[in-house]
């Protein structure tokens, strides 16, 4: 499929610079690009590259506009809009309609127009799968499982009964979506379950990463609110509740009953404890240890960043040797009479 430059300024509000009518058949990158794509440039680090690209056609920002010697199409932020030109020419989510022989559908599951249904899916009794939906293969549909218009499971899916997904919602392959909740109580002879009776509730435009497990609630629904992008190898409690447009990068884990706010970052390999609250627009760095609320805006971490392993070991040493040195500045506040810091009565304790 091939659209003119000037129909995707159209298309897509953009400033059209150049031949309106060069041919854009695919998207590329800046270097060394390919005639009859277009590529984008938004990082000022690749701008000497500008005037060396092969691509028919470059988006770039205002700033840029005068650089471009060629075709070009000029937006506020070009890598958006470059997203936008890209999913033109997308062909991986293409699908014909139809279930495979070898699928089982239940005979009062409720198939919307245009569903694919593909080899040894599982699609139970009382399960809705919305119009324009994918199914991909040796997905589970648990019992009563709902899923809105246009969603998409790739390979190896597992719904559990109830788990409601809104519409459009992208979940990749392995993924677990309603889980039983890691809920025990110690009795007499050990360990017994306690039952998990809630869900889990998506919303829409989700998208949800390769062997990511959300976990059902255990009375009340797990939460998953609208917009929000889960990368691969993802951890979500029971009970849990993810604010709208909140990205979660991967490994990281979060401890049951815990509030992550809207509009939040959170890097990857991140440990939450359970039961807190993180507030809006809360940027957690990668490999933070989340142990209280953060109810404030503003950008959190914790952990040593990496060093060359010689120094990483003497600052593990110092670490190693504070509480002595504590008990050094202790012993000599007493020694001269000043007032220490755990006398002091405006004193916070930080401990965890």
């Amino acid at each position: 499929m091939h659209y003119t430059l000037g129909e995707l300024a159209q298309r897509f509000g953009l400033e059209l610079v150049g031949d309106a009518s060069a041919l854009i058949g695919g998207v590329c990158t800046l270097s060394p690009g390919h005639e009859g794509q277009i590529g984008f440039l938004a990082n000022p680090r690749y701008r000497s590259t500008l005037g060396q690209t092969r691509a028919s056609a470059v988006i770039v920002g205002r700033k840029d506009a005068t650089a471009l010697s060629g075709n070009g199409l000029v937006a506020r932020d070009p890598y958006y809009a470059f997203a936008q030109v890209a999913r033109l020419f997308d062909a991986s989510k293409d699908f014909a309609p139809g279930i495979h022989p070898t699928a089982v559908v239940a005979v009062d599951a409720q198939i919307g127009e245009g569903v694919h249904v593909g080899p040894l899916a599982v699609i139970e009794g009382g399960a809705i799968v919305g119009a324009h939906s994918h199914v991909g293969p040796a997905c589970f549909i648990g019992a009563g499982a709902t899923l809105g218009a246009a969603c998409r499971l790739e390979a190896r899916v597992h719904l559990n009964a109830g788990v409601t997904l809104g519409e459009r919602v992208q979940i990749q392959p392995g993924a677990v979506i309603g889980s039983r909740g890691f809920g025990n109580v110690m009795g007499p002879k050990g360990w017994e379950e306690v039952p998990q009776l809630g869900s889990v509730v998506i919303g829409n435009d989700v998208e949800i990463g390769a062997n990511t497990t959300i976990d059902r609630g255990a009375i009340d629904d797990t939460v998953i609110g609208n917009g929000v992008r889960l990368d691969n190898l993802i951890m979500i409690a029971h009970n849990c509740r993810i604010g709208d447009h909140t990205a979660i990068a991967a490994m990281t884990g979060i401890a049951g009953s815990t509030r992550v706010g809207s509009r939040c970052m959170i890097g990857g390999a991140v440990g939450i404890n359970g039961h807190i609250e993180i507030g809006d627009d809360v940027i957690i760095l990668g490999r933070a240890m989340v142990t209280q609320s953060l109810p404030d805006k503003g950008v959190y971490g914790s952990g040593l960043p990496i060093a060359p392993a010689k120094d990483w070991r003497k600052t593990v040493a110092r670490v190693r040797r504070l509480g002595k040195l504590e008990d050094r500045v202790r012993a000599v506040e007493q020694h001269v009479g000043i007032k220490g810091l755990e006398d002091n009565d405006d004193a916070t304790d930080d401990a965890v």
